[in-house]
């Protein structure tokens, strides 16, 4: 009986000693080794991000982030009163991070390089043990707040939280790296321990289509026009429309992205992307396309248009309020920016069904394909949606609303001789160009060269007149569209007035959309003039020369 027993006895232990050793090993030893072991993440340094010249528009610098061992630290008092006098704030704020119950806790991330240098030898100074420093890289903007809304924010972690810089973290973030520290039993690093690095490596650069003296001069007019028109707020876009690169973008507020401490409501959102809103009667640009490339209608096609048009229960009339019929060709409906004779041709001459697969051919009520994150696709009904009233209303830019970027690349097609393309930032990536396909084509050439010639009278005799740029040929069309109230009607005296527009006209190399929304202007007085102001700058800045 005793040597079963012992015979037992020796088995379990010998069981037990195969478990340790063998099949429980690993689990034993990262349990060992995270007791004698600290491991700390370095983290990458992004990409740099240029524009279309070059200049650099958001770029990682070096910097320190400072971290302690509280158990290491004696005198709390003493150490806090040190960091606060090199890293700023109140001595009272550092006491959480120097006295948690850790072997790690972060004092402050991304400091400057010579703040911790110097705190590095005020402590040293000051005899105050436990507190040490981590290779680390912040984002620095070479241009200031320029073109904030569009680059984004990037988050303490190194990720980007919007903008370009959350929309293409993947390329430019890079990869962390890890720096792994030898530490006793109250997790104190061990002087002349082992210890293991493992390099980060660095983001990929892109350069995007952006030019700054553009996106600057853009900016800087939409916030005097936001003021001057007591508009809630303003949007601009800028394009070549033959390649779909966007040279500036912006809305109100803009994003201050050197100071994100507090961020103005909205001021993350870029609006010609993430916001919908009709259109108004730069939209008859597109029933008029619609006409004249399905041979419905030309230029001179002349109607008798009435004072007022029914559009399902209700009628329509000019804003210029005209009591009286009056013969106007197409060219003059446009010219006048007529409702009525607009609802007229829709419904009368167009139809439901050549309407709706028109728009749809220009990508209306559809994403755009932009390359920005938070992108609304808009509310467009489908044919199978329409009522009475849709096309007659549609067909003016009420509605229907959507993203000004759909606008952009629609009417960058009538610019462009009817051929599609993505509005787009991202020009390379890593050195590597990145190509972008069109989408197709809108219309025909001979339609897209017909809409432009009458968007010129637009600008010389119609509603944009505004909207001219001394020695330059200008197409372009107004539009004011009303705002929904919570009524569920419009709102009286609040409207989005916009003005969208391309030049040269004849070889388009810069199109801008202007919105201004809830201003009681029309845009003839408002969107227009800021138009022209943009336009102007931005045929100088491209070396554009005046036409003949």
């Amino acid at each position: 009986m005793l040597a079963f027993a012992l015979a037992a006895v020796v088995g379990i232990v010998c069981a037990k000693l195969i478990w340790l050793q063998v099949v429980d090993a690993p689990a034993l030893r990262a349990a060992a080794a995270s007791l004698s072991s600290n491991e700390v993440a370095i983290e990458a340094r992004r990409g740099t991000i240029y524009d279309r010249n070059g200049n650099v528009l958001a770029i990682s610098v070096d910097c320190t982030t400072v971290y302690c061992n509280p158990r290491e630290i004696e005198d709390v008092t003493a150490a806090a009163r040190v960091l606060a006098a090199d890293l700023g704030g109140d001595a009272s704020s550092y006491v959480a991070s120097l006295s948690a119950d850790a072997s790690f806790s972060y004092v402050r991330r991304k400091v400057d390089k010579d703040k911790a240098e110097r705190l590095k030898e005020d402590l040293s100074a000051a005899n105050v043990r436990g507190v040490y420093y981590l290779p680390d890289s912040k984002r620095q903007y070479p241009h200031g707040d320029v073109g904030g809304q569009v680059l984004g924010v990037v988050g303490t972690d190194g990720d980007g939280l919007s903008g370009l810089e959350l929309y293409y973290n993947d390329v430019l973030a890079g990869t962390d790296g890890t720096m792994t520290m030898e530490v006793g039993q109250d997790g104190t690093p061990v002087a002349g321990g082992a210890s293991q690095v493992i390099e980060a490596k660095r983001g990929t650069d892109i350069v995007i289509s952006l030019d700054i003296d553009i996106q600057e001069v853009s900016e800087r007019v939409i916030r005097s026009g936001v003021s001057t028109y007591k508009a809630a707020s303003g949007s601009v876009v800028v394009t070549d429309p033959a390649t779909g690169e966007i040279l500036a973008a912006c809305s109100t507020p803009l994003l201050a992205i050197t100071d994100t401490s507090t961020i103005e409501e909205g001021a993350l959102s870029l609006k010609p992307v993430s916001s919908s809103f009709e259109p108004g009667s730069i939209f008859k640009l597109i029933t008029m396309a619609v006409g004249i490339d399905d041979g419905l209608i030309t230029p001179d096609t002349r109607y008798s248009v009435p004072a007022r048009t029914k559009v399902g229960d209700d009628y329509v009339r000019d804003d210029d309020g005209r009591d009286y019929t009056m013969d106007m060709t197409v060219r003059e409906v446009l010219r006048r920016s007529s409702n009525a004779g607009t609802s007229l041709i829709a419904q009368g001459t167009i139809g439901a069904d050549n309407f709706a697969a028109g728009i749809s051919k220009f990508g209306i009520g559809q994403p755009s394909g932009v390359d920005f994150p938070g992108e609304a696709a808009g509310i467009v009904k489908a044919r199978d949606e329409y009522d009475g009233a849709s096309v007659g209303a549609m067909s003016f830019g009420q509605s229907l609303a959507f993203p000004m970027m759909q606008m952009v690349k629609a009417v960058g097609a009538l610019a462009n001789d009817g051929t599609l393309e993505t509005p787009h930032f991202l020009v390379s990536k890593g050195g590597e160009k990145v190509a972008w396909d069109s989408p197709g084509t809108a219309v025909s050439k001979e339609t897209a060269d017909q809409v432009t010639d009458m968007m010129r009278t637009v600008v010389q005799e119609g509603t944009a007149t505004s909207a001219q740029v001394k020695g330059y040929d200008v197409a372009g069309k107004t539009g004011t569209g009303e705002q929904a109230d919570e009524s569920g009607g419009y709102a009286a005296a609040s409207y989005v007035s916009s003005l969208i527009g391309f030049a040269p006209a004849a070889d388009a190399k810069v199109l801008v959309y202007v919105g201004l929304n809830g201003t009681p202007y029309l845009a003839q007085s408002s969107a227009a003039v800021l138009f022209s102001s943009i336009m102007g700058a931005s045929l100088a800045d491209l070396g554009i020369p005046p036409d003949a």
